[in-house]
């Protein structure tokens, strides 16, 4: 049973707090990315998203995302985020906007 986009993408935040990369891209289609808004492709593919998460992670253990408010419109979801690296270094905020395919998310761009 699908969770329908919003709770997928609370989901897809749930599991990146977890540093959880395999639940993460589980939620995403096999030809999935995540990139700067109407930019470049920073993370191709589930695998390049795994790779990508897994060095963010190495380099940034603490990091962590909360929601502050979500939007969601047909198949897209936007989410005002504040994202914290570390303890020592103060926290940044993001928008990120999922797109769908079916109840999976085939693309996400950050808006920094």
């Amino acid at each position: 049973m699908s969770l329908g986009p919003l709770a997928t993408a609370e989901q897809m935040i749930a599991f990146y707090n977890a540093q959880d990369v395999d639940g993460y891209v589980s939620l995403m289609t096999d030809d999935a990315c995540e990139a700067g808004y109407r930019g470049a492709v920073l993370r191709e593919g589930r695998e390049g998203v795994r790779a990508g998460l897994l060095a963010m992670f190495a380099e940034y253990p603490e990091n962590r995302a909360e929601i502050l408010t979500s939007f969601e419109l047909g198949s897209h979801i936007a989410l005002h985020e504040r994202v914290f690296r570390s303890s020592s270094t103060e926290p940044f905020e993001v928008m990120s906007v999922y797109s769908f395919e079916g109840d999976k998310v085939s693309r996400v761009e950050f808006i920094r």
